[in-house]
């Protein structure tokens, strides 16, 4: 069924339905009706497990049943939110705020589903919360959900979601402006005319079908909405509505900062989250088991404390069990909500006050001291003024009610705000490690996005010395309008199409450097994106280099912009925005000495000696420093530099790492970096450090379809800047080479025939050293061709063993092998000789695309149990 209502959406409504709001509107209707249909079920589950509680207290006596029915089913609920979905737990509206601000919390069916089934056992067990928290959570859920069936206007998700949580809150309470009201202060404080309209629609029907079947009833008594006899205000009443509400205010402060600290204290419990709230339960049964019998039923209760049938004395201890019992259930994370408790709490407060103004100036006015009390410490709790005047006055529909609401509820605000500052939910998401700002408007997001961000990092590059023939020759391959002219890994200038069109009209000769534009336009990778489309408009230009001092790191066009604009449409936070920089918690520094640095991250304690011995003799060779780095990764909600994390083990191995370098009398620099991306903060290093060469390692495992090798390693072939080496490390990775106890070290280099393989000889010098004189490796040349090619030529790669053979000194054979299939041939070569290295060159058109082509590099790493290493050069060179 979903599939076809998806396709015929895609057919019919998708063409137009980016443009036309109307399809938004009928999608918030239908998250409307679904709500409230969830309220009924909440309503008629949480009565049914309420009357049996009730039954079981008198058949069996309340001072065990209540107790044990709480652990039971607080149990239950704490199981099914663990075991099925973790985002359910707690009241809903945090996790609502943050999933708006575009923070990754999970909305969708089965976030709903748990959230109705835990919210109905949490409350038919006793626990002293509310369903209208839940409903603007399970409202959302759905709203989520149904817009990944029936696809919106990406621009319109977000309102989807604020439309949905609306509803909940309107089929909760039947208030349907007060469910608008709520999205546009608390929940995403925007006003713009789509938000209104869908909230607008999905409230309406919400409360429809809430008032349809009766589901939403905050079960005030009659005598109380009789408003005609009940209801007054008078001027004299106000000092004790200015009471009232700074009351309201103390109190509503102390009971937000009681359910942080008790989240907080229950986080650091080594207990599981279903027995805290089985634990919860089984406090509420005991302390209510002992309390005047109308404390066991919630609703019950409200009826009573809200019409004032109770005595002042009773009122005050209805007051503070509630209180204390509320802070108890919410901190333990069951799912269920504190807006019903609040307005119990408030009408109870301002019953009290309401006795005392009787007694002190002889008037009848109890009854709106409570309703305005509700008001009050809605506010006082939610931080929300007008929706929790509007939210009383649409349940009682007084008019008289609304001057003293204003006034307990303005006070309430600020007195609270004194007390405890902030928004509960904030505060909340604080608890949980979300540094919650507030949603950028989509706007913005070029003054948030820098050059580093968007830009191409693997550059064709021209050097200025070559022929203008060669240019155009080069010109002519490539898709590419312009190429950077780089010398000595130095950006010297740009040329463009447009050069060479007036060199071949003026039958320009010589060289690139005569035609080229020197000191070209250029920006930094910190530049945000406003400013690199600035300059492009200002100066009439298609693409812009982005250096670090005079060294290239990249290149950004326009195209590339209009990609990110796309995304952020799109919602594609962690696409089109990088991750927050990351944090250096540990550092370390060697005398620089080196004439380049190599950057060595390593993850895995067991290959980390391996892999730095590799690196320390290619640093000998290369007179390099080594510079490592190992990155803790935290959850992309987590601003890194306020993460709390153990960087002990971290620091150990830096230290040993250290200890091998000084060994070697190689520069050793250390550094450990918290992080939400691993990738992220290599590239992030390979710029801030000027790394000449990056040597990562890589396990071999997990190979899926949707990685060439890992997120990791596969960001790292297309961005980084410098020369690669990736090396998997072969089954007996302890130490390198495998064959130190063979006469005889044997390498295979697989070659294409060109000048793909020049990088790899820089580096076999410094890997021979790891060998002793009597184990000097053996090296076979291996070039694969097929028989269709005709004749081969064999003195190109007698050449090339030769002059590798001169630079390294190693002994190098050269064999051509005539098969249909390169990974096969060059694998069963491996096979029959047994060789305990295989070193690979990426060839000029990048690593990624010659494994997505089935070349040899993926099949050679997927099927060998020897080492692996396969090297790529830092830019593209345009020759």
């Amino acid at each position: 069924m979903k599939n076809l209502l998806a396709k015929w959406w895609n057919s019919r409504v998708l063409a137009t339905s980016s443009v036309d709001t109307r399809y938004a509107l009928i999608e918030a209707c239908a998250i409307g009706f679904f709500s409230g249909l969830t309220a009924l079920l909440l309503k008629q589950g949480v009565g049914l497990l309420g009357g049996y509680r009730l039954e079981l207290a008198r058949a069996w006596g309340a001072s065990w049943a209540l107790p044990l029915i709480g652990l039971v089913m607080g149990f239950l609920a704490g199981w099914a939110v663990e075991l099925l979905s973790p985002a359910a737990a707690g009241g809903g509206i945090p996790q609502v705020k943050a999933a708006l601000a575009r923070y990754p919390i999970k909305l969708n069916l089965r976030v709903a589903l748990v959230k109705t089934l835990g919210t109905i056992f949490v409350l038919g067990a006793g626990l002293t919360l509310g369903r209208r928290g839940p409903t603007v959570h399970i409202g959302a859920a759905l709203a989520a959900q149904i817009s990944s069936w029936l696809p919106n206007s990406p621009t319109n998700r977000r309102q989807t979601i604020a439309a949905g949580a609306a509803a909940g809150l309107a089929a909760g309470f039947n208030t349907p402006i007060a469910g608008v009201l709520f999205v546009i202060e608390e929940l995403m404080r925007d006003a713009s005319g789509l938000t209104l309209e869908t909230a607008i629609a999905a409230s309406f029907t919400g409360a429809v079908v809430s008032r349809l079947f009766n589901s939403s009833d905050l079960n005030l008594p009659q005598v109380l909405l009789d408003t005609n006899s009940r209801s007054s205000f008078a001027v004299e009443e106000i000092p004790f509505y200015l009471v009232l509400g700074i009351l309201a205010g103390v109190l509503g402060g102390l009971f937000n900062r009681g359910i942080i600290f008790g989240v907080r204290w229950n986080r650091k419990l080594p207990i599981s989250m279903p027995l805290r709230v089985g634990l919860a339960g089984l406090i509420s049964g005991l302390v209510i088991a002992f309390l005047p019998e109308f404390f066991r039923d919630n609703t019950g209760l409200r009826e009573f404390v809200i019409a004032g049938e109770l005595t002042w004395q009773i009122t005050a201890i209805a007051f503070m069990a509630h209180f204390f019992l509320t802070i108890l259930a919410y901190s333990s994370g069951a799912p269920g909500g504190v807006f019903a408790p609040a307005l119990v709490l408030g009408s109870a407060l301002g019953y009290l006050v309401g006795m005392a103004e009787v007694n002190l100036i002889g008037t009848e006015s109890s009854y709106t001291f409570a309703l305005a009390g509700m008001g009050a410490f809605f506010t006082s709790v939610v931080r929300v003024p007008v929706t929790a005047i509007v939210i009383v006055f649409e349940m009682t529909a007084d008019f008289n009610l609304v001057l003293p609401l204003m006034i307990s509820c303005a006070i309430a605000y600020i007195t609270a705000e004194g007390v405890s500052r902030g928004s509960l939910y904030e505060h909340l998401l604080e608890v949980s490690g979300i540094d919650f700002k507030e949603e950028t408007p989509t706007r913005d997001f070029l003054s948030q996005l820098t050059a580093f961000d968007v830009m191409e990092s693997q550059v064709e590059t021209l050097s200025s010395q070559i022929s203008i023939k060669e240019t155009i020759a080069a010109m002519s391959q490539s898709h590419h309008r312009g190429f950077p002219v780089v010398d000595d890994g130095k950006l010297v200038g740009i040329v463009t199409q447009s050069d060479i069109a007036d060199a071949r009209r003026e039958n320009a000769v010589g060289l690139l450097h005569d035609i080229m534009t020197p000191q070209p336009i250029t920006v930094n990778s910190k530049t945000s994106l406003a400013d690199v489309l600035y300059l492009l408009n200002r100066y009439q230009l298609s693409r812009l280099p982005v250096t670090e001092g005079n060294k290239l790191i990249g290149i950004i066009t326009r195209s590339d912009i209009i990609k990110a604009e796309a995304k952020q449409l799109l919602g594609d936070r962690e696409i089109c925005k990088q991750s927050e920089p990351s944090y250096i918690t540990y550092q370390t520094r060697s005398p620089a000495t080196g004439r380049g640095r190599i950057l060595l991250p390593v993850s895995n304690p067991e290959n980390a000696k391996p892999l730095m011995n590799i690196a320390i003799a290619i640093a000998k060779y290369q007179k390099y420093e080594i510079e490592c780095l190992q990155v803790i990764c935290v959850p992309k909600y987590i601003y890194p530099a306020q993460a709390k994390v153990k960087t002990g083990d971290a620091r150990h191995l830096m230290q040993r790492l250290e200890r091998l370098g000084r060994k070697s009398n190689i520069p050793v620099h250390t550094q450990v970096r918290i992080a939400n991306n691993v990738s992220a903060a290599i590239l992030e290093t390979l710029i801030q450090e000027q790394i000449c060469l990056l040597i990562t390692g890589w396990r071999g495992k997990h190979l899926t379809p949707e990685n060439i090798f890992s997120n990791v390693v596969d960001t790292l072939i297309e961005k980084a800047t410098c020369d690669l080496v990736l090396i998997k490390l072969g089954t007996y990775n302890n130490c390198f080479p495998q064959s130190v106890d063979k006469k005889v070290g044997k390498w295979l280099i697989p070659t294409a025939g060109g000048n793909n393989i020049q990088q790899s000889i820089k580096i076999l010098p410094g890997l021979a050293s790891l060998y002793n004189s009597a184990h000097t490796p053996k090296v076979t040349l291996c070039q694969v061709y097929t028989p269709n090619q005709g004749a081969f030529n064999f003195y190109s790669i007698r050449k090339l063993a030769k002059a590798i053979a001169n630079n390294t000194n190693l002994a190098v054979k050269a064999l051509p092998i005539r098969a249909y299939s390169v990974p096969e041939a060059i694998l069963r070569l491996h096979n029959a000789e047994k060789y305990d290295l295989v070193v690979l060159g990426a060839s000029s058109e990048g690593m990624l695309q010659n494994v997505m082509s089935g070349n040899i590099p993926k099949e050679i790493v997927r099927k060998v149990s020897t080492t692996v290493i396969i090297v790529r050069s830092g830019h593209k060179i345009g020759t």
